[in-house]
């Protein structure tokens, strides 16, 4: 194996865990300052200048608060468990574009760690793997009310996952390939290639399923924490408890850059202006699901089983027969 190759590998995997690790944190402050807005609240306001210390102040109390293990757990699942759930979701970013190829010192750096040829593929294969993360902990946890958030989890994510791998199968027909960068440069000729136009209705499934995907509202049925009890985590503390939300944070951070490079033009033709502008969707996605989350409300849980099978589903299945007709003739 070149060993250049292998060392910008280790030095990309580093900064992804770094970099994303770290937006998990500070995606946290920017939540609670936007819901604070939305709501006409100050948000984080002491730790630093308007609180923008506050992300660091919690990992130090996640990283410095007991970790408990309840007497009646099984103690091996409930300990991997958060793992599963932090390690799937940057498992997920190995096949993820996040800026186009630049040159630095006369070497190419290529910001994707593994451009494999059926990327998005391995992309939902990955993060849906991660639904064992709530689901373990759940059933591994000494309470009932943590069993029952874990089966909700599991049927959450199982019934979303068909949403979002049908809805991007209809682009998947018109690109012929599941790499990413194939994707972007499907649509490098400008904002008239993108996706988006000719497949609307599997854009809107596949930002809809994400939303459930991620566990955000209105989908929060997984872990609600407006509730009493936390759901699946009710039972962890500590930084065990953190990784969940480390995983969830950085998920969202990951299907904000997925969105954007299947539907939206990605990063174009690979200048300066399409980084920037590809960070600029990233950005606007994220955004949205902190906005949802102050302006809509939770659905209940046979709401959301029926969205997905009587509406969703065959949707994405009449875009996909629609699609394939098109595509042939």
């Amino acid at each position: 194996m070149d060993t250049g190759y292998l060392i910008e590998t280790i030095i990309k995997v580093v900064v992804i865990l770094l970099v994303f690790s770290a937006l998990a944190g500070i995606g946290t402050y920017f939540e609670r300052k936007v819901l604070a807005f939305m709501q006409r609240r100050l948000g984080p306001m002491n730790v630093g200048p308007y609180g923008l210390l506050q992300f660091g102040a919690d990992a130090i109390k996640l990283f410095t608060k007991e970790d408990i293990i309840p007497t009646n757990v099984v103690a091996g699942v409930f300990k991997i468990a958060p793992v599963i759930t932090a390690a799937t979701a940057f498992m997920a970013a190995a096949a993820i574009p996040f800026l186009p190829q630049f040159t630095i010192f006369g070497y190419t750096v290529h910001p994707i760690v593994a451009d494999i040829n059926i990327g998005i593929l391995y992309i939902l294969g990955v993060m849906a793997i991660g639904l064992f993360g709530p689901l373990l902990g759940g059933m591994a946890s000494a309470n009932k009310f943590s069993l029952l958030s874990a089966a909700r989890a599991a049927a959450v994510f199982i019934s979303y996952e068909v949403v979002s791998g049908l809805a991007v199968l209809a682009p998947i027909m018109m690109v012929g390939s599941l790499s990413l960068i194939d994707f972007n440069n499907y649509q490098a000729d400008g904002i008239g290639s993108w996706i988006v136009w000719s497949q609307p209705v599997a854009f809107i499934l596949f930002w809809i399923a994400a939303f459930a995907e991620t566990g955000r509202t209105p989908f929060h049925l997984i872990a609600n924490d407006h509730e009493i009890i936390d759901g699946f985590g009710t039972e962890y503390s500590g930084m065990r408890w953190g990784l969940f939300f480390i995983g969830e944070y950085a998920n969202m951070f990951f299907i904000s850059f997925v969105i954007p490079i299947i539907f939206l033009g990605g990063f174009g033709d690979g200048s300066v202006l399409g980084a920037f502008a590809l960070l600029g969707k990233m950005s606007f996605f994220f955004f949205f699901f902190l906005w949802t989350r102050a302006a809509w409300p939770d659905v209940r849980p046979d709401q959301l089983m029926w969205l997905c099978w009587k509406v969703l589903m065959p949707i994405a299945v009449i875009n996909i027969v629609i699609t394939g007709f098109v595509t042939m003739f």
